[in-house]
């Protein structure tokens, strides 16, 4: 019996457990994870409002509910937890899907000033995660700037212009759900620094931002017409072709009247985050042209907007684990298909899916080949692998090293608890936003 254990247990890492015990019966999966709750960015990453996105999770509980996989939540690998050598010791093979867990940076003046925030930040508050603290993200904002063109740009932006009616339906917890209802944001600026032809939004999500009510969409001509694509979207492949028509469509209607307002920008770079009494109050921006190469030039024309709430959403990067080697050109660790490489030398038994693996792109689905090759070449190994002496069962083990595992019964004890939390609020589910109220409904 080969005894593997799976670092992470969002999608990749579900999709690496089910490859192993779908090709190989002889296989045993621990499916570990810091958090108590399983699913990763799908219950953690996805847009509370976006349903049909988080239905995922029925699929990633099938894999978890398997026979051969165990899931055990509470479980930190690495420093503060169980060290990666210690992991190696346990099991035969561990594949680490732990992901892009850093925000991307500016790198601008005023980055940091109070009411600038990462949009995972925020995404983090309103989704619930037990590490987020709720640091006033709205306070007297009544103008936003999200900075980016990205489907994460486009989800804050479209949660910011939600309203009670619409969000009570979710799980967003109670507190963010208040504090969004309340909101005096009514302008909000989408701002890219490149064109549109070369946003990477997808067009559902765009269009997305035209059913919202009481929210009119703004784009200005002057913003699209430098980008050669914009002329002639015919060459253009067919998903950005398809963004550039949605956004000639709104640039090309009146602008009517709303209380709030969406504005979407393109060609500007965002140069100093400026302040008054001590918090950002607008984003200074320089004026960006196409190169010719596919990048932009700054034209040496500037422009301010006013922002009390500044959202980053400029793509994440991985982080380094103790334990593994790190490519910090990359983010991301060294690996052959998979197999974690120390100076161009394959480890054994070390292995690696996601975006740790790959690097922070593509879409959930992206993640399902990337763990079948990984998982290829860990069955490949497996006869050198299945000569380690490993315990029959590592969980003796990982509790010694100061682990204290919540599993599948825990977890299943952390959704009653927000089915009645949901019930007593008149809500559907609502999620538990914080370390003590998880635990002790894991416990319970």
């Amino acid at each position: 019996m080969l005894r593997v254990a799976v670092v992470g247990s969002g999608p990749s890492g579900c999709y690496t457990a089910q490859s192993l015990v779908q090709q190989d019966s002889g296989v045993r999966v621990d499916v570990l994870d810091r958090l108590p709750c399983p699913y990763g960015l799908v219950r953690y990453g996805v847009a509370p409002d976006h349903e049909k996105i988080k239905s995922l999770q029925g699929s990633l509980r099938a894999v978890l509910e398997h026979d051969r996989i165990r899931f055990l939540g509470g479980v930190q690998a690495g420093p503060g937890g169980v060290p990666v050598a210690r992991l190696g010791e346990l099991y035969h093979a561990v594949v680490y899907c732990v992901g892009a867990a850093a925000d991307r940076r500016l790198g601008i003046p005023g980055e940091d000033l109070p009411g600038s925030w990462s949009a995972t930040q925020f995404v983090s508050w309103y989704s619930a995660h037990p590490d987020a603290v709720d640091a006033g993200f709205l306070r007297d904002a009544r103008s936003a700037v999200v900075i980016g063109a990205g489907n994460v740009a486009v989800d804050v932006t479209r949660m910011l212009a939600r309203g009670l009616a619409e969000l009570s339906p979710t799980d967003m917890p109670q507190a963010a759900l208040t504090t969004l209802a309340a909101s005096r944001v009514s302008e909000i600026h989408m701002v890219g620094r490149r064109g549109p032809s070369q946003a990477r939004f997808t067009t559902k999500e765009l269009r997305e931002l035209a059913t919202l009510p009481q929210t009119g969409v703004t784009v200005d001509p002057a913003d699209l017409t430098p980008d050669p694509g914009y002329a002639d979207p015919s060459g253009l492949p067919t998903p950005r072709r398809r963004n550039v028509e949605v956004l000639r469509a709104w640039a090309e209607a009146p602008p009517g009247s709303a209380p709030r307002r969406i504005r979407l920008r393109f060609f500007l770079r965002p140069v100093e985050l400026l302040a008054e009494r001590g918090r950002v109050a607008a984003v200074r921006f320089e004026r960006t042209a196409p190169d010719g190469h596919g990048g932009v030039t700054g034209t040496g024309r500037y422009e301010e907007i006013e922002a009390q709430l500044v959202l980053r959403s400029v793509g994440y990067r991985g982080v380094p684990l103790e334990g593994l080697p790190f490519d910090a050109a990359t983010g991301t660790v060294p690996n052959a298909s998979g197999r974690v490489l120390r100076e161009g030398v394959a480890v054994p038994g070390t292995y690696v899916a996601g975006w740790i693996k790959r690097g922070p792109t593509g879409v959930i689905g992206t993640n399902r080949p990337c763990a079948k090759e990984t998982a290829a070449s860990l069955l490949e190994d497996a006869p050198a692998l299945a000569g380690k002496s490993v315990p029959d069962d590592p969980l003796p083990a990982l509790r010694a090293a100061g682990a204290d595992p919540v599993a599948w019964e825990g977890w299943q004890s952390i959704e009653r608890a927000e089915a009645e939390l949901g019930a007593s609020l008149g809500r559907a589910v609502v999620k538990l936003p914080d370390w003590p109220s998880l635990l002790r409904a894991a416990r319970s």
